[in-house]
């Protein structure tokens, strides 16, 4: 007797499930079996205003420690951009070394601030990349937060604005498989929870925005639900899980963005059996704010003198009716 055939759509249906599971593992278990040499990150205190800056000397500490194993195995990628983050007043909240790296600097005063804004990047992300990107530093974790902190100051000259720069998950690469599904989102996004809560205890006052770049906002997608934000602004996004607004389960204000340069708009916006993103955010039917980024390319979001940086500044200020709508 013949064995019936499949209908074509359910053996690709099935292809495409078989592909999604070998992706996600492969993910996770990428450099698992890599000998790191860096050091594990020591316990630190509950963020509170009077752990602050003990936990900002112990992170200290742990850098130059790192600095110091990354000039004895000669690491120099890793060691010039340890030693930038050894620069005088520089603080962190986090930082831990290992595989490509985490770091969670803050710019700024977080117990008296009136806003705090949370920078999460997306792929391509290091810790030899949190400062440096060629002739583009604020195109990186740091570089952007400065960059956004002289905007607002330019705006406002206290602006009361302090901003975290969030490398608190290990983004994929672009050319990895992992940058099509939402795996290190999945993984990121409760990290990006707890930190999120734990600024607001320590600062109930101030107004929170997240803004998000690239694979950033689906972590932001991902971690969204319930938080005590007053904004999130996606942009360059290639989609937050999410079909609508409504659907990521916030209160909050609700802006995106893409440039006119950015080869983001390429990327299909579908979400089929774990790969993929959903709706694109600049759409219509998503039902974001959807504000001015010029000929902004995938990088330049926060390029200084940019109207997305601009845009930016004042969506994290709280300035809404002064953002330019498209």
């Amino acid at each position: 007797m013949a064995t019936p055939r499949l209908p074509r759509s359910r053996v690709l249906g099935r292809c495409l499930a078989a592909t999604a599971v070998i992706i996600a593992v492969w993910v996770t278990t990428l450099g698992a079996s890599r000998v790191d040499l860096y050091s594990r990150p020591g316990a630190l205190p509950a963020i509170s205003v009077s752990t602050l800056a003990a936990r900002y000397k112990a992170n200290r500490r742990a850098v130059g420690q790192a600095l110091r194993t990354a000039r004895r195995i000669q690491d120099r990628d890793r060691a010039r951009s340890l030693s930038r983050l050894l620069a005088p007043g520089r603080q962190f909240l986090f930082f831990d070394p290992r595989g490509t790296g985490r770091a969670v600097e803050v710019i700024g005063d977080l117990a008296h601030a009136r806003r705090v804004a949370i920078l999460v990047p997306g792929a391509d992300t290091t810790l030899s990349t949190f400062d440096a990107r060629g002739e583009r530093p604020y195109a990186t974790p740091g570089g952007g937060a400065r960059a956004l902190l002289a905007e607002a100051r330019a705006l406002d000259p206290h602006p009361g604005l302090a901003v975290v720069a969030w490398l608190g998950y290990r983004p994929p690469k672009v050319t990895s498989a992992g940058v099509m599904t939402d795996v290190r989102a999945d993984a990121a996004a409760p990290r990006l929870r707890r930190l999120v809560r734990a600024l607001h205890r320590l600062n109930p006052r101030a107004g929170t925005t997240l803004l998000c770049h690239s694979y950033g906002s689906v972590v932001c997608g991902e971690a969204l639900r319930g938080l005590p934000v007053n904004d999130v602004a996606a942009f360059g996004s290639p989609g937050m899980r999410a079909a609508t607004v409504g659907a990521l389960g916030t209160r909050a204000n609700v802006w995106a963005a893409r440039g006119s340069g950015d080869w983001i708009q390429l990327v299909p916006h579908v979400h089929v059996l774990g790969l993929g993103f959903g709706a694109d955010p600049v759409s219509p039917g998503f039902g974001a704010r959807v504000f001015a980024a010029g000929s902004a390319g995938h990088s330049d979001y926060l390029r200084p003198g940019s109207p997305s940086l601009r845009n930016l500044a004042l969506i994290t200020l709280g300035r809404d009716r002064q953002v330019t709508l498209v």
